[in-house]
């Protein structure tokens, strides 16, 4: 069957060669390029087959099977369109060719299809008895088969405008020239033989032998190079666990790095209050030298005690006399109905004496307030003294530009400008305080100067009295306090603690004696009594506002240093060596991730080569299957292809053993 379409194929050719084209159109081959039929087809009708698309139809060169397969489209679907539209005629019973077979392998059967369409084209156009003339001018026997391919033709699209007569006889003569197409085919099969190079058969089979060589030839090279892929891969891949186990180990040190930075601060946090505790201990030792020098100063306080209950004494006495007195006072005010003008002067003395009085507890007032706020600001301006010279220790000069602007550099902008409105308030406040002081003195000045002139030198002694007893009340209760903290600390020093205990029981002994004492001076007043009351709630008012805004202020100091710390590198040293370590673990991830992609590139490498070896593989069977079989006795029996490949890959791999080692370096 094979060599009927064969010698069908080869009639279509020479029936075509009638055309006396200006291309070529001998071989099959010069057909693929379909630029012979297209010059056939612009003579069989130039008006549809015109010149501007004959002018589309590339002359190639070489064996470009691509750029042939296009110019085959085009003839294709130009015919197809000829046949709908020209001839009014479907050929959906027609098996369309296969172009790839016949632009790469000058597939005759799908030739002689195509060829067909042009024939069909050619018998049915407006000139078609010209063409028929042609057709009878076929030398050989390729006339017979023009002519059956034409009644065929005929046959299918037109057999209801033919008798029956004129079919059979075509029908007849079809067997005919098939049966004598089948002689000839058979003796030309017998004549030609692929083992004599002159014939088309022996070339084609030789430049096949030679194609066959060179793809092995080719797989081999590629199955070494895949070898020496293979065995760098697994080089790589060594690197790699390799560089994972130095990259856990890096992570290790970090993490026993940032233990060893937690315990350093835990140290240094001990360190900063065993400072603290021995300075208070040195304090305390202090204190207890000290203790001599206030005992003594508690015998000279009794001595004063004892004179100030005699003076005391007498004062009761001259108030007593001055109640009698002020009582006939009272009797002789009564007798006076109209007192004269001068008698309300000592009403108004008495209304002096109580505004004067009255100033002069705000004047203190104002004045202890004063005081503190001064002590608040020389304690804000020595805390921020002593953290500019912590920060700048070791950095600045004094008079760098950098020294000036360290504080403003180094706080947040939010704590700089809180800071900055702060200041501006404290400055106002202060003017407006300095100013209403300034007057409010002045006046209070003049009024105090009249008050002293015109109180008593005994009311100003048990004033100073009182306050001078309400002082050591409190020393004595801090001195206490000191003691037991000393005594509780004491228990473990065996040099101190009989002194000790003996110093806490005479101080014990004298604050005893002394509440006695106070208990005896403590006036009977119960007005002295409130107000003194209402200063001490005030003052421990103002005592625990002055903690909580130094507790406050230390705070804020607090997060303003570990703020600074955060910032700035340098204060923190463990930071460039964690920063070091962060630096080598991304480059270790980079260079793991370099690492996968090659292996993933060779992984892909390989794959491509397998598919290349599968496709190679199916195209020598492909081959074979064409060849009929006669290339088997070319392999020996036994083994495959594959079988062969691996022998020979065996082979040079024994000879150049130390190529992969080379390459993977």
């Amino acid at each position: 069957m094979e060599a009927n379409k064969a010698a069908l194929c080869d009639s279509l050719v020479v029936w075509l060669q009638t055309f006396s084209t200006p291309a070529p159109c001998k071989t099959l081959d010069d057909l693929t390029t379909g630029v012979a039929m297209s010059q056939a087809l612009h003579q069989i009708d130039p008006s549809w087959f015109s010149d501007s698309w004959l002018s589309r139809i590339k002359d190639i060169k070489g064996d470009n099977w691509r750029l042939k397969m296009n110019n085959l489209k085009k003839i294709l679907q130009m015919m197809v369109d000829y046949y709908s539209e020209m001839l009014d005629q479907q050929i959906t019973g027609f098996p369309l060719p296969d172009l790839v077979a016949v632009a790469e392998r000058s597939d005759p059967e799908q030739l002689g299809r195509l060829l067909q369409l042009l024939l069909g084209c050619a018998v049915k156009c407006e000139r078609k008895q010209g063409r028929f003339q042609q057709l009878v001018e076929v030398p050989g026997s390729g006339v017979n088969e023009c002519l059956t391919l034409c009644s065929c033709c005929f046959s299918r699209v037109h057999s209801s405008h033919h008798d029956a007569g004129r079919v059979t006889i075509l029908q007849e003569e079809r067997n005919s020239l098939l049966a004598e197409n089948d002689v000839l085919t058979d003796r030309a099969s017998q004549l030609d033989s692929f083992n004599d190079p002159s014939t088309p058969s022996g070339k084609k089979h030789s430049q096949l032998q030679l194609q066959v060589e060179q793809l092995q030839e080719e797989n081999f090279r590629l199955e070494a190079a895949k070898d020496d892929y293979r065995i760098h891969c697994e080089e790589l891949e060594k690197q790699l666990i390799e560089i994972q186990h130095r990259n856990d180990e890096l992570t290790s040190l970090a993490e026993e790095s940032r233990a060893l930075k937690d315990e350093l601060d835990i140290l240094r946090n001990c360190s900063d209050r065993a400072v603290k505790l021995e300075a208070s201990v040195e304090t305390y030792r202090k204190k207890l030298e000290g203790l001599s020098d206030l005992r003594r100063q508690v015998k000279v306080l009794e001595e004063k005690n004892m004179s100030y209950m005699q003076n005391t004494v007498s004062l009761e006495e001259e108030l007593r006399k001055a109640n009698a007195a002020r009582a006939q006072l009272e009797t002789y005010k009564r007798q006076v109905l109209a007192p004269p003008p001068h008698a309300a002067a000592p009403l108004e003395h008495i209304r002096t004496n109580h505004n004067i009085y009255l100033s002069l507890n705000e004047i203190s007032r104002i004045i202890l307030e004063r005081d503190s706020l001064k002590e608040t600001i020389e304690e804000l301006r020595c805390t921020q003294a002593q953290q500019d010279q912590l920060l700048q220790a070791g950095m600045f000069q004094t008079g760098s530009p950098a020294h000036d602007n360290l504080a403003a550099e180094m706080l947040p902008i939010e704590f700089r400008e809180k800071f900055i409105r702060l200041q501006h308030e404290n400055k106002m406040l202060r003017l407006q305080q300095e100013d209403s002081e300034g007057e409010r003195i002045t006046e209070l000045q003049t009024q105090l100067e009249e008050a002293r002139r015109g109180s008593s030198q005994l009311e100003t002694e048990k004033r100073l009295n009182r306050e001078r007893i309400h002082e050591l009340q409190q020393q004595v209760e801090d001195l206490q306090k000191a003691l037991q903290g000393q005594g509780d600390k004491a228990e473990d020093t065996c040099v101190f603690s009989d002194l000790g205990r003996v110093q806490l029981n005479e101080a014990q002994d004298e604050i005893m004696k002394k509440k006695e004492l106070l208990d005896d001076l403590q006036p009977d007043s119960t007005q002295n009594t409130v107000k003194l009351e209402e200063l001490r709630v005030a003052l421990k008012k103002k005592d625990d506002d002055m903690r909580a805004m130094e507790d406050r202020y230390k705070m804020y100091l607090e997060k303003a240093r570990n703020v600074i710390r955060a910032l700035d590198p340098k204060l923190n040293p463990a930071s460039a060596e964690i920063q070091s370590l962060k630096n080598q673990l991304s480059e270790k991830d980079k260079r793991i991730i370099a690492l996968e992609r090659e292996c993933e590139q060779a992984k892909l490498r390989e794959y491509e080569e397998k598919l290349i070896v599968t496709a190679w593989y199916n195209k020598k069977m492909a081959i074979e299957s064409r060849l009929g079989g006669r290339t088997n006795s070319l392999v020996p029996s036994g083994q495959s292809f594959l079988a062969q490949q691996r022998q020979v890959t065996n082979a040079r791999r024994a000879m150049s053993i130390n190529v992969p080692a080379t390459s993977s370096k």
